[in-house]
């Protein structure tokens, strides 16, 4: 790898931002002259200097390699990648843009069930028909993990005109799947495999921390770099591996199209600065934040009623490798569900943890992260449990959700796009949904377009939300109205 100090972008941008140019094109606040004074308050006069459109000279266009060509360059080659794009709608826009390219209209592709939502709906627009693999499940704390080599490999024999297979690690609690295994088993099936690493930007750049999907013989991998690795919410790469299965030239094609001509140079930048910091300290920041958390779970460790979701957890189905940058938080031993204890955490300290679940809670830790914060974290949780600790323990979580099986009646796209009608959950038994239904936890779609409802699944779903579960997707919150197919 050659030296990354560099930020071509980032710099070009800046340089453009500053010098006092005629700024007679877009946007309309002209550089924050023309902005809300509440927002050049808010963003400052140097964001709004930044703001600038595509096709600018020296910065996006002029001799190639220009300096955004340079700076999605420097990230391929800083990720191992052989073409890298940057991405202004997040890891969305990339699962949208390969289900464009990989997914073509009445094609077949093998999908982890609980993959985002963003899957689905990419394969809404692309016409994509997708055959489900369950990921492992952890039933006493409601949480799914990865997708098992074993499983996969059963799941393209079952679709064996499938053009490929998209799987997620790490997940939401930071548990990464046997990846090499799972290459294995797709090249094998004749299929690229296809990784969403949207939680795990950070992997590769410390020898703690999982291996990243590429090195792993992933042949594309999605990474929400604003997640953990330091850019603007909403920004996110798109990588492509050396290989040959993943066409580079039909996923441009495909960015093309969900692309906005009006991208970001904000988020834009951010995305050249990170990389820029992960290559160049991205180590030693790591280092120092581990060291960090280490002190932070030590302190949990003596707190009578929690309990860690951490590295002991590696070995079990579905778990290859753990990411300590997720404190995870099993509270059930407090008599208190994890929507309890993060609410008195809000209440009483003003801390807004990641993701709270019936068993647990989940804490998203950053670069950079101090000692001192993450004991004062510790600390809070302390007292809040000290304060609402129970007698009893937490029942484990309904059903695990992997013993729903839904017919998938008619793509995806055929369901979204098609006329439907709002009725009563009793009365969808035997309707093709239109909806995408997932409750949190754990996660798990129960119910995707094109699925055939089952008087399981309205069970299960009732199940979810009277424990307190929301449920991602669903037009009606509460569960008692559902869009589905009108069939002729």
């Amino acid at each position: 790898m050659t030296e990354q100090p560099a930020a071509p972008y980032l710099d070009a941008v800046i340089g453009y931002g500053t010098r006092g140019p005629g700024r007679f094109h877009v946007p309309g606040h002209k550089g924050g002259q023309g902005a809300d004074p509440g927002l050049r308050f808010g963003l400052g006069d140097r964001a709004l200097w930044l703001d600038i459109p595509q096709d600018i000279w020296g910065v996006d266009l002029g001799p190639s390699p220009t300096p955004y060509e340079e700076a999605e360059r420097l990230a391929a080659e800083a990720h191992g990648a052989a073409r890298t794009w940057f991405l202004t709608n997040g890891a969305t826009q990339g699962n949208h843009a390969l289900c464009l390219a990989l997914a073509p209209l009445g094609t077949q592709v093998v999908a982890q069930r609980n993959s985002h939502a963003s899957l689905v709906d990419g394969l809404v627009l692309s016409g994509g028909v997708p055959a489900f693999v369950p990921p492992a499940y952890d039933a006493e704390l409601g949480m799914a993990h990865g997708v098992e080599p074993g499983a996969l490999r059963d799941a393209l024999a079952a679709a064996p005109d499938a053009r490929a297979a998209f799987i997620v690690s790490p997940t939401y609690y930071g548990m990464a799947a046997d990846v090499a295994a799972c290459a294995e088993v797709a090249h094998a099936a004749g299929v690229p495999l296809i990784v969403d690493q949207s939680w795990g930007p950070h992997f590769g750049f410390h020898e703690a921390l999982p291996p990243s999907g590429l090195s792993q013989g992933a042949d594309a991998v999605l990474t929400s770099t604003h997640k953990i690795a330091g850019s603007l919410t909403q920004s996110a790469m798109l990588h492509v591996g050396h290989g040959d299965r993943v066409d580079p030239a039909a996923v441009a094609r495909a960015i093309r199209l969900v692309r906005s001509t009006s991208p970001s140079s904000l988020l834009l930048a951010s995305l050249d600065g990170a990389r820029r910091q992960m290559a160049l300290h991205g180590e030693q920041l790591l280092h120092e934040t581990l060291e960090a958390i280490e002190a932070c779970r030590a302190k949990l460790a003596t707190i009578p009623c929690l309990a860690l979701v951490d590295s002991s957890f590696v070995g079990r189905p579905g778990i290859a490798g753990y990411d300590p940058l997720r404190i995870v938080v099993d509270v059930r031993e407090t008599g208190r569900t994890g929507y309890e204890v993060a609410e008195a955490l809000r209440r009483s300290y003003d801390v807004i943890p990641e993701l709270a679940t019936q068993a647990t809670i989940v804490f998203l830790v950053g670069l950079a992260e101090r000692r001192e914060t993450l004991l004062r974290l510790a600390g809070d949780l302390e007292e809040v449990v000290k304060r609402i600790a129970v007698a009893g323990s937490i029942a484990p979580i309904v059903r695990p959700p992997a013993t729903l099986r839904n017919e998938m009646a008619v793509a995806p796209r055929a369901a979204f796009l098609g006329e439907n009608e709002e009725v009563g959950v009793d009365d969808a038994v035997g309707r093709v949904s239109c909806e995408s239904i997932a409750g949190y936890p754990p996660g798990i779609p129960a119910l995707l377009p094109g699925e055939r409802i089952s008087a399981e699944t309205v069970v299960y779903l009732r199940e979810l939300v009277s424990s307190g579960a929301r449920l991602h997707g669903a037009s009606d919150p509460r569960f008692e109205r559902v869009h589905v197919l009108v069939e002729d």
